[in-house]
């Protein structure tokens, strides 16, 4: 069963997903930012992404607020993406499945970064610059 799910879980699943991101989403990540945060930093499969994930609502922020727009949109729709799917308790593997029900939002979570690294880095660098 976990390895029908990881299979299902790749670049292609993410791709499908960013593209149905649309601006109401930005903001429904934007406005559920502490429950999205508790559920990452109460996850002990997820704790290695809390600082990923306050950098990604810094430039989910900063995007909103038009302080920050050298970012694509495929980037900020990542974001949003796996930011919600993390936040749904009800995706391929329900939270609720003890041991496995976050094994999904990790895998969802590594795939978004491999595509948005380059960007979060460069919004650090301008995060530092204007600092």
């Amino acid at each position: 069963m976990f390895s029908k799910k990881k299979q299902e879980i790749d670049e292609e699943y993410l791709k499908k997903g960013v593209a149905q991101v649309k601006d109401g989403d930005v903001e429904l990540a934007a406005k559920n930012q502490e429950k999205i945060e508790d559920k990452i930093v109460n996850a002990s499969t997820l704790r290695k992404y809390t600082e990923l994930g306050k950098l990604m609502f810094g430039m989910l922020q900063d995007y909103r607020k038009g302080a920050y727009k050298n970012v694509p949109w495929f980037t900020i729709a990542s974001i949003v993406f796996a930011l919600l799917y993390v936040l749904n308790p009800l995706d391929l593997m329900p939270d609720f499945i003890p041991g496995l029900g976050y094994v999904d939002d990790f895998a969802v979570l590594t795939v978004a970064l491999r595509f948005i690294e380059t960007d979060l880095h460069k919004y650090l660098d301008w995060k530092l610059e204007e600092a």
